[in-house]
């Protein structure tokens, strides 16, 4: 039983997304045995989302995740053995600066779209999270990342809102109101997460 099973079998009201998470799945791990890398993009609890998220892959989350043995050696045994394997996540939330100066500057609704200019390229995947699927600036940012060769994972709820028809994958939870679809994002993303674990560092 893989991790999507398991989130099924945890939370039922999820059956109807499984395939679709089972495709994100498919897509991140593409991106990251390729050398590419995420960008994450939410608003507020969305938003929090995408910092968990890239906790989980920056550094180990289920399993020990061993450093590759030639990094291992130029590092020396400290560092080697306090370190761990990671795959590359941006929350582009963070940039605190960057959101601050360009909201002063500009329309702050094209902010993660500017982001996606300065940080994607091609083979990158973007995961936008929008709980109504119909936040403009995420809607900007999965434009932009078409435009620019990046894939589009949505996470977002039942309907799916504008977002749905701009991604490559939409996860939809089965769900209208905001408090439940982020409740039902959590197990999704977190078996994502095991399950690209695993494929990386098993």
């Amino acid at each position: 039983m893989d991790s999507i099973e398991r989130m099924v079998r945890r939370t039922p009201e999820l059956k109807s997304c499984a395939e679709s998470v089972r495709l994100a799945y498919n897509a991140l791990l593409t991106c990251f045995r390729n050398g590419n890398k995420l960008l994450l993009c939410g608003n507020g609890g969305s938003c929090a989302d995408c910092e968990h998220i890239a906790g989980e892959l920056v550094k180990s989350f289920y399993r020990d995740r061993p450093l590759d043995t030639e990094l291992a050696e130029k590092l020396g045994p400290n560092l080697a053995a306090n370190l761990h394997g990671s795959l590359p996540a941006i929350p582009l939330a963070s940039f605190t600066t960057f959101h601050t100066a360009f909201a002063n500057d500009e329309n702050p609704e094209y902010a993660f779209a500017q982001q996606v200019v300065g940080l994607g390229n091609s083979g990158d995947v973007l995961l936008a999270i929008s709980t109504s699927g119909n936040s403009a600036n995420i809607l900007h940012a999965a434009e932009t990342a078409h435009a620019m060769g990046l894939q589009v994972i949505g996470l977002t709820g039942e309907s799916g809102g504008k977002l749905a028809p701009l991604c490559d994958v939409a996860v939809c939870a089965p769900e209208t109101d905001v408090a439940r679809i982020q409740e039902f994002h959590l197990p999704i993303y977190h078996a994502l997460c095991e399950m690209i674990e695993e494929a990386m560092f098993g």
